[in-house]
């Protein structure tokens, strides 16, 4: 049985006009966000969990960010942006929000960054960048998460296409998929880590450090 879009809506917690206004520059300007109900379900997860660092790869506006600063109040969180203008939203969303002082925004290619240098440990990784490069994120970030830290992925689904026979999906994004899928077999057989799958938003990997 389907459920309705308006019961579906009730579970979704009022926003700020700040976000709402972030919401609608995202849809004006094809900017990717997180889908409402998978913040939400990652949200309640960081509340469960509690950490006093998060590191999030793929800043885009600032979205997210703002989004888990605002639901766990004292979080500090490193969010990493390699698209220049991107980065300059970003800066200005936040700077206008009560959480500015706990969000530092840093520019570059997430996988040539050295985050140790702001913060050499993070009890959670938030990863929602490039798709086809999820399994090099994991590599280079896992090692800051100590045992017991979580590393949170977004997008498993890809809007579908994950679902489809590679030769169903569009060629240029191919690779991608393929790259997506061999990351899941990968983590899903890493013995260092239990993950489990969340079929909320566009698909949300949990992942547990042992």
């Amino acid at each position: 049985m389907e459920l309705s879009d308006a019961y579906i809506d009730s579970f979704i917690q009022p926003r700020s006009e700040l976000l709402l206004e972030m919401e609608r520059y995202a849809l004006e300007h094809h900017v990717p966000i997180m889908q409402l109900l998978g913040i939400e379900a990652l949200n309640q997860l960081l509340r469960i969990q509690k950490p006093q660092s998060i590191l999030e790869i793929g800043t885009a506006i600032g979205y997210s960010a703002l989004r888990m600063a605002e639901a766990l109040p004292d979080v500090t969180i490193v969010t990493v942006e390699r698209d220049e203008a991107r980065v300059a939203k970003a800066r200005d969303f936040i700077g206008r929000s009560d959480v500015a002082e706990r969000i530092t925004v840093i520019e570059g290619d997430a996988l040539e960054v050295d985050v140790e240098n702001i913060q050499p440990t993070y009890e959670a990784v938030f990863i929602d960048a490039a798709k086809g490069q999820y399994r090099k994120f994991f590599e280079k970030y896992s090692p800051l998460v100590p045992s017991g830290g979580v590393l949170y992925i977004d997008n498993m689904y890809m809007h579908g296409l994950s679902d489809l026979d590679i030769k169903e999906v569009p060629r240029r994004k191919r690779t991608m998929i393929r790259n997506l899928k061999s990351f899941t077999d990968w983590i899903m057989q890493h013995p260092d880590y239990t993950s489990a799958f969340f079929p909320v938003g566009d698909g949300l990997l949990i992942c547990l450090k042992r």
